[in-house]
């Protein structure tokens, strides 16, 4: 064999080799994709996740027990996919045209929000609360992310006026992913109803949220997380019909003009305090913010029930008198 076949054969050998660990990588990567797909999207319980409710050491625990004994409405909507969406309605002790629209997070379902729901309505709003998709006794096999989510709630909002009349007024509240939800929604161009947004500790993007979640809970490095949650979102967008790069509330929130709210703890590791500058500062609305100190993920009306309260109450008088 002469020196240039030598040669030509231990070039072959090389990209032989190269090839073999690119398809494997490539493999790997796919792989991975779906697992972290099924983790994040797919129905299921998540064991990483409680169920939402709060214990009778909690202070919210006697809201909570109050709202899950009241006697509520059960609404049904069909999603423009013809997913079926429940929700649990609750009018006001004295009537009003003013509703309060309460949206909750990942791996839970709407009772994970009961405390909230009580205060709305201790504080004379009518309440609804519905299942998000693919959560409670609503139908659907992948979590919306906020972004299907929000698609959904717009019909929750036709579906109010219709019940309610036209006349009607309403905020959205959400907490952790109904937060994200929230902020989505304000960049949908919803009716002009809807008022004004309340968020607690949403995410800025499920890219960011994927992102941080992946160094987090799985100890991936930035450059390997990088690799997969682009899989990831493409089989979102294959399965669920949306990508990553749709469900950005910080892309969204630009387009809002109307007052919202936005409150985080300042010891939320779930999703990170951080991500709360950059959502706030894309609201092209009026807007408050409200760090509380000492609050993990959720946590900042446990934190100070009063002063959550007070909070809240101010920027409603404010904006949604």
């Amino acid at each position: 064999m002469t020196k240039q076949h030598k040669r030509w054969s231990r070039k072959r050998k090389i990209w032989s080799v190269a090839a073999t660990l690119v398809v494997v990588m490539g493999a790997a990567v796919l792989g991975a994709g779906g697992y972290f797909f099924h983790v994040a999207e797919v129905r299921a319980k998540k064991d990483f996740v409680g169920s939402g409710l709060v214990s009778k050491k909690n202070p919210l625990y006697p809201q909570q027990q109050k709202w899950l004994a009241a006697d509520t409405e059960t609404w049904h909507l069909r999603a423009k996919d013809g997913t079926k969406l429940v929700g649990s309605y609750l009018p006001a002790t004295q009537p009003t045209n003013k509703t309060v629209i309460v949206i909750h997070g990942f791996g839970v379902d709407h009772k994970a929000m009961a405390p909230y729901g009580e205060m709305f309505h201790r504080m004379g709003y009518n309440v609804l609360m519905p299942d998000n998709r693919a959560a409670g006794k609503s139908g659907g096999k992948y979590i919306g992310f906020g972004y299907l989510d929000a698609k959904d709630y717009q019909g929750w909002i036709k579906e109010l006026l219709a019940k309610n009349g036209k006349q009607s007024r309403i905020t959205v509240m959400g907490a952790s992913m109904g937060g994200a939800t929230t902020m989505m929604l304000s960049g949908m161009n919803p009716p002009k109803q809807v008022e004004a947004y309340i968020e607690d500790s949403g995410y800025t993007s499920v890219t960011d949220e994927l992102h941080y979640e992946a160094g987090n809970m799985y100890g991936l490095p930035d450059w390997l997380a990088n690799l997969i949650i682009p899989v990831v979102s493409g089989y979102s967008k294959v399965l669920a019909g949306y990508s990553y790069h749709e469900a950005d509330a910080e892309r969204l929130l630009a387009k809002n003009k109307r007052p919202m709210l936005f409150i985080h703890g300042d010891n939320d590791k779930f999703v990170p305090t951080r991500f709360m500058k950059p959502v706030y500062e894309a609201s092209n609305g009026p807007k408050e913010k409200y760090l509380v100190p000492g609050a993990a993920h959720v946590e900042s009306y446990r934190t100070n029930p009063a002063k959550y309260e007070a909070k809240v109450r101010q920027f409603l008088n404010q904006y949604f008198k």
